[in-house]
């Protein structure tokens, strides 16, 4: 899903006007982004919300407010700002309700807790981040792969390294430097990468 998000993530020399993300790019992302968590935000509002008949205008008010928020910046983790926002509307309600009814205090405290729990979105987005980062791997030349992945997975030194591939100290610190700006590139959404 992130390779079609690449033009959300843009500068501010590429919005629309005032600073506005284009409504096309927050449809495109709001449909393949949040759309496929709507089953397990409503089991979340199900589950900490008291008022059953409430649960569809709590998960609208998700909605309009995450759409205000992308409309400035597509977000880089939507499933764990949709639970956010889902969690914070839920405080907001119990803190302007005039009575506070006693099982939404222990509510409130489940969602404390719930929310230090990796859920499935968190998986998701765990998963999603692994596959970019092998894709980054993918990319890197050879030898810079080679080097990067002795390095900085298998934990070998730099001596230890330039050993094993037969190369000099000096070329193994060009080969994980290049490598981690190469990632830190890919990942981190520059588009356009630096060449080394």
């Amino acid at each position: 899903m992130a390779d079609g998000f690449e033009a959300g993530k843009r500068g501010a020399d590429q919005l629309g006007s005032g600073g506005v993300i284009p409504a096309f790019e927050t449809d495109l992302w709001f449909t393949k982004e949040v759309l496929p968590l709507e089953a397990a935000l409503m089991q979340f509002l199900n589950r900490h919300w008291h008022n059953k008949n409430e649960i569809a205008d709590l998960r609208q008010e998700v909605y309009v407010r995450l759409l205000a928020s992308a409309q400035q910046k597509i977000p880089d983790h939507t499933g764990q700002l949709v639970f956010t926002i889902a969690r914070n509307l839920l405080i907001d309600r119990v803190r302007r309700a005039q009575i506070v009814p006693i099982e939404a205090g222990a509510d409130l405290e489940a969602l404390e807790i719930a929310m230090d729990e990796p859920g499935p979105e968190r998986a998701a987005i765990a998963r999603d981040e692994l596959r970019r980062l092998q894709a980054a791997l993918d990319r890197l030349p050879p030898r810079c792969r080679e080097a990067f992945v002795l390095g900085r997975i298998e934990g070998l030194t730099g001596r230890e390294i330039a050993q094993r591939m037969g190369i000099g100290a000096a070329t193994v610190s060009e080969h994980l430097t290049n490598g981690l700006c190469a990632l830190a590139d890919s990942i981190g959404g520059d588009d356009q990468g630096r060449k080394r």
